[in-house]
């Protein structure tokens, strides 16, 4: 069976990028903004160029998050649509009132303050046939940042990659590519506010879903930054522990007994040398209280109904895709299609 036939039968996201008769698939592009009048025009006109040089059907759609600057008329010279808040709601609620009005399915995510190469995003929209979740991860001087923002992700990251059990290049790039069929029944448990991203990030790959990243260049941003470090660190942090809360809960105890089992090794061992019984008996608190935090953490695994979401999504996202599995391609006998989809 070549790659060519072999396309109509597997559902979308194994879809052979590199076939002869591949064909872009439709996207709608979303970029949430605040007061960034200065530099959302030239995003969005380098957004359409790229992709009507690259052939694909593209809905440029700008969010207006509550902007008291020129944001909206400078956006409607160039987009396709244009959706305002009333009041600021914060960067997740933009993109989920985006990502909820996109005409196509398959949806990209960029910001509008010139920082992401909304060029790359041709190549992110190819491979997300063959992935859940494409992501940008940012490389160069301007991503660094400060001190805070440095500590911030190093914890972040260190936390997501130990939940999920695999290294994440960049958790919180805003340049990503997705399908919204996918994403919207995670809605719930996904943040609506500066960490959106790094939720997403996260829920996707507790879910077992593939998430597969490419580096690019981040830039220098035109305008200010809207990002209150502190306060939004410690959103983003609260809103990660809930998320491997619901997915897999027992990382979170066995970090939090880890410290006791630890301590209790340390005060057996001095209590071996030292012949006292105190140490001793740290050792066994300590001993015994990691053993009710980690009892707790299986309690909560066996009580839980579901360990996974992924169900909901793929009974979201399967009739979409059985769909897409059964329909002939240009130029190609209808017949051929049916008699794969009857082999099952």
């Amino acid at each position: 069976m070549d790659a060519q036939t072999l396309q109509l039968w597997l559902p979308s996201p194994f879809v052979f990028p590199f076939s002869s008769r591949y064909q872009m698939p439709s996207v709608t592009v979303v970029i949430p903004a605040y007061n960034e009048g200065r530099a959302i025009r030239g995003v969005l006109e380098k957004a359409r160029s790229v992709l009507n040089d690259a052939g694909i059907d593209a809905e440029l759609m700008v969010v207006v998050d509550g902007a008291s600057d020129n944001t909206a008329s400078e956006a409607t010279a160039v987009a396709d649509t244009v959706l305002e808040h009333p009041q600021n709601m914060g960067y997740g609620r933009t993109l989920k009132t985006g990502i909820t009005a996109a005409k196509h399915d398959l949806i990209a995510i960029a910001d509008a303050d010139g920082t992401y190469p909304v060029e790359r995003l041709p190549e992110m929209i190819q491979l997300a046939e063959r992935f859940h979740m494409v992501v940008g991860a940012r490389t160069g001087a301007f991503y660094q940042g400060g001190w805070v923002k440095r500590v911030g992700r190093f914890v972040f990251r260190h936390l997501s990659e130990f939940a999920a059990g695999q290294r994440i290049p960049d958790i919180n790039s805003g340049l990503r590519v997705f399908r919204r069929g996918e994403i919207m029944p995670f809605f719930s448990v996904i943040s609506a506010g500066f960490s959106f991203t790094t939720t997403s990030t996260l829920v996707y790959l507790l879910n077992d879903m593939f998430v597969h990243y490419i580096p690019i260049e981040y830039r220098e941003r035109e305008g200010n930054s809207k990002v209150r470090h502190v306060r939004d660190s410690l959103r983003a942090l609260q809103i990660i522990v809930e998320a491997i809360l619901r997915c897999n809960p027992i990382k979170i105890f066995l970090l939090l007994a880890f410290p006791f089992f630890a301590g209790a090794a340390l005060s057996i061992f001095i209590a071996l040398f030292a012949q006292h019984v105190f140490w001793l008996l740290c050792g066994m608190m300590f001993l015994c209280t990691g053993s009710i935090v980690l009892s707790m953490g299986c309690l909560a695994v066996s009580t839980m109904t579901r360990r996974r979401m992924s169900e909901d999504v793929h009974r979201e996202a399967r009739p979409t895709l059985e769909r897409a599995a059964i329909t002939p391609l240009p130029n190609e006998p209808a017949d051929l299609a049916t008699r794969f989809n009857d082999d099952g």
